[in-house]
């Protein structure tokens, strides 16, 4: 039998040829019957990185992605705060790559294909249920082509299918929709300007009204951007949907006078055909992902606010211990709760960090300090305030330097 994957996502996928890699069949069940490169720009952190490195992708990345220099945080007018390297310029052992979220999901959707067989990779099928027969999971799916239900038998079931996960719901039917707290966020990828160094992450503003941009292509210059405003609770949004389009008059007024010497804001904005606009949301952490054979990763077990750049490389690494503890403990429950009793306290960590504005706090700081502007960064926040932010973020995160590159690899080839 095969282990059972529910979802084609970033965490699903890299499961999959993860477990390939070890030998383990694998199936993997998607609900859409085409799948689209969607979304917007991502990162992928040095400790990601290594992993789809050690899958064997990291050309494949490079020949797309950008490799990320470094990070700068800016006030509101524009003034830098802060800025680190990134990556191999911060001594990391592999890159920080910023790729456009969909072009991830193709490449690894392109490497299960053809590791797994592209049978492997079943389209159309949502899943309606599952019964775990102690020693196997049968799991339910309707066939969207002829609405036949489809039964198939695995070891395990894992979900990897994101943030309105179908198997988080029927384990936890009274959880409800994520949890919102007033955040709007309007996305969108403009081509054609650079600034900074054409490898700068930015992070632009405060809490309340921030902007981040930096480029997602080493083949063409292409911007990722994000403006995200901070709302009363009463404020009227719809469902978080990575397609909903968005409407620029309802965001970039308000960012009209973030006109900078190294960058304008209203400009790089505009040069956008579309943005799209989604509630910035989460869930709040789980005390249980696994129940017998079946288990949740990625963000059905842990969605978090997009703050330090950590959706996706979390949901690598959980693909990744998962396959680890399959190797060890078989396709068996004790594998399931191996892997759980690692990752689930990591990642609650980061959900609840990100809460409460991961390192992005220190433009908080700033703004709350000297709301009007500042001459010397210096007078409002001192370097060791700043450097304690982000040392803490990566310890909390997992993506501290000199353990990263000092640790075995998680699977050992």
């Amino acid at each position: 039998m095969a282990v059972l994957i529910i979802g084609a996502g970033i965490a699903g996928l890299t499961t999959a040829l993860s477990l390939h890699q070890i030998g383990v069949e694998a199936r993997v069940f998607e609900s859409v019957e085409t799948i689209e490169p969607l979304g917007v720009g991502i990162n992928t952190l040095p400790h990601a990185v290594r992993e789809l490195t050690e899958l064997g992708l990291a050309n494949k990345l490079a020949a797309t992605a950008i490799p990320t220099a470094e990070l700068a945080y800016y006030s509101k007018q524009g003034k830098l705060i802060w800025t680190e390297p990134r990556g191999r310029a911060a001594g990391y052992n592999w890159p920080q790559f910023s790729i456009h979220r969909g072009t991830l999901q193709m490449l690894l959707l392109e490497a299960a294909r053809e590791r797994l067989g592209a049978d492997r990779i079943v389209t159309g099928h949502p899943l309606v249920g599952w019964e775990d027969t102690g020693d196997a999971v049968r799991a339910s799916f309707i066939n969207r082509g002829n609405g036949e239900k489809v039964e198939v038998q695995g070891d395990l079931l894992l979900a990897a299918d994101g943030i309105h996960s179908t198997v988080r719901a029927m384990l936890y039917p009274d959880e409800g929709p994520p949890v919102w707290q007033g955040a709007i966020l309007w996305r969108g990828v403009t081509r054609g300007p650079t600034f900074l160094t054409g490898r700068t992450m930015a992070m632009i503003g405060h809490e309340h009204q921030k902007f981040v941009c930096y480029p997602i292509s080493n083949t063409e210059p292409v911007v990722n951007w994000i403006a995200e405003l901070k709302f009363q609770s009463d404020y009227q949004w719809r469902r978080e949907d990575w397609n909903r389009r968005g409407d620029f008059a309802d965001f970039l007024p308000l960012f009209e006078s973030w006109r900078f010497d190294w960058l304008d804001i209203p400009a790089l904005v505009r040069g956008a055909d579309r943005c799209y606009e989604y509630p910035m949301v989460d869930r709040d952490p789980l005390d249980r992902w696994t129940f017998g054979r079946v288990t949740l990763l990625g963000d059905a077990a842990h969605p978090m606010y997009p703050i330090g750049s950590n959706g996706a490389s979390q949901a690598i690494l959980d693909a990744r211990v998962l396959t680890r503890e399959i190797r060890t403990h078989g396709t068996t429950e004790a594998a399931l709760q191996a892997y759980e009793s690692e990752r689930r306290s990591a990642t609650s960590k980061i959900v609840l960090a990100n809460r409460a504005n991961g390192p992005d706090q220190v433009m908080q700081l700033v703004e709350e300090r000297a709301p009007h502007g500042f001459a010397r960064i210096e007078d409002i926040l001192t370097t060791t305030e700043l450097e304690d932010v982000a040392a803490g973020y990566k310890r909390v995160a997992g993506f501290d330097k000199d353990s990263l590159n000092s640790r075995a690899s998680i699977v050992a080839i």
